[in-house]
């Protein structure tokens, strides 16, 4: 399933500087000023695989929902043109449940596919959600069934059946029906907005703190949003056990080195410096000033290469004493106060 939101106006985002900073270290209210937001969300079922496999699972719906995205905005019977992605990956839902998905941030167009214009989509449309969800869903499956023939996918507990690839068919056939459904339209507080709250969770887990009530020996307590109600009824009091508090923060502990915001299409990292001056020079948008004062500002802070550098770590060495070749040196180290005793046993 997917969920869309969209702002048409398509000035791009300024070209990160060298410094490793995220999103949520960024400037709020200069990264973008006319964007999409779209969001991809499974369904139960695929829920449940993610939760086995979340290293496949979450991969696949990064890689899946960007190629459905360029696919169709390539169409000419579409946009016709190459955009750009940012997506960020969230697993939960307000109360700390299995809820993966992903928001994707993308400009209001992009740059034709001869490269010689800026096709802009129209006022209050981007793409057909419909055909989006369509084609997702189907490149969904197909990989989903491809790494299941690979053997990348593990299965235990109630689910350990679906090992047999019939059994793993038959598990996937009422998905192949059912709607999945994409959302589009326009964010309420425009690009600030949005990029502030994807900005809140790049570098945070599941809960942040000023949400915690209590918390003791035999449970936590926390503020979460129930959706399904309207009005002051929507803001509500969950108190878990201490044990389940803890299960479902660790469920959103990513695997090691998985990258929770990645880049496609005109904003991949390779070729994004170029694709965005491109797009400033068909939309005769001028550099950012900040963009040339951020690498340069990045410039001065990069530690400088030492002087003497040591030949087996890199790290800067100290002269402490020269002397000719032949003569003996007359520092000699002082002897370590710490004796190091290594336990065999």
């Amino acid at each position: 399933m997917g969920v869309a939101h969209y702002l048409s106006q398509p000035p791009l985002p300024e070209v990160p500087g060298r410094r490793r900073e995220g999103m949520a270290r960024r400037p709020r209210g200069r990264a973008v000023t006319g964007a999409v937001l779209s969001r991809g969300v499974h369904t139960a079922a695929i829920a449940d695989i993610a939760y086995q496999n979340k290293t496949v699972i979450y991969d696949l719906l990064f890689k899946v929902s960007a190629e459905t995205l360029t696919t169709i905005a390539a169409d000419p019977k579409h946009l016709g043109a190459r955009v750009g992605i940012t997506s960020v990956l969230h697993s939960w839902g307000s109360a700390m449940s299995h809820h993966p998905h992903v928001h994707m941030i993308v400009p209001g167009g992009g740059i034709s596919l001869d490269g010689e214009r800026w096709v802009a989509c129209r006022p209050g449309f981007f793409l057909p959600v419909r055909v989006l969800s369509r084609l997702f869903r189907r490149l969904f499956l197909e990989k989903l069934i491809a790494a299941h023939k690979a053997g990348r996918l593990k299965f235990f507990g109630n689910h350990a059946a679906l090992t047999n690839a019939q059994a793993f068919a038959a598990y996937l056939a009422p998905l192949r029906r059912a709607e999945w459904v994409v959302y589009a339209k326009r964010p309420f507080g425009g690009p600030q907005a949005v990029l502030a709250y994807l900005s809140r969770y790049t570098h945070r887990v599941a809960i942040a703190n000023s949400r915690l009530i209590a918390c003791d020996r035999t449970g936590v307590s926390f503020r979460w949003k129930d959706y399904r109600a309207d009005g002051r009824d929507r803001q509500k009091v969950m108190t878990l056990a201490t044990g389940e508090f803890i299960r479902r923060f660790l469920i959103h502990v990513l695997p090691h080195g998985f990258h929770r915001i990645r880049h496609y299409g005109l904003l991949a990292s390779g070729t994004r410096a170029d694709n965005i001056a491109r797009a400033r020079k068909l939309l005769a948008v001028p550099a950012a000033q900040s963009e040339t004062a951020d690498t340069n500002c990045a410039e001065a802070n990069e530690p400088k290469p030492p002087a003497h550098p040591c030949p087996c770590c890199g790290g800067r060495m100290v002269i402490i004493e020269r002397f000719e070749r032949g003569s003996s040196p007359r520092h000699r180290p002082a002897a370590s106060p710490i004796v190091i005793r290594i336990d065999t046993s």
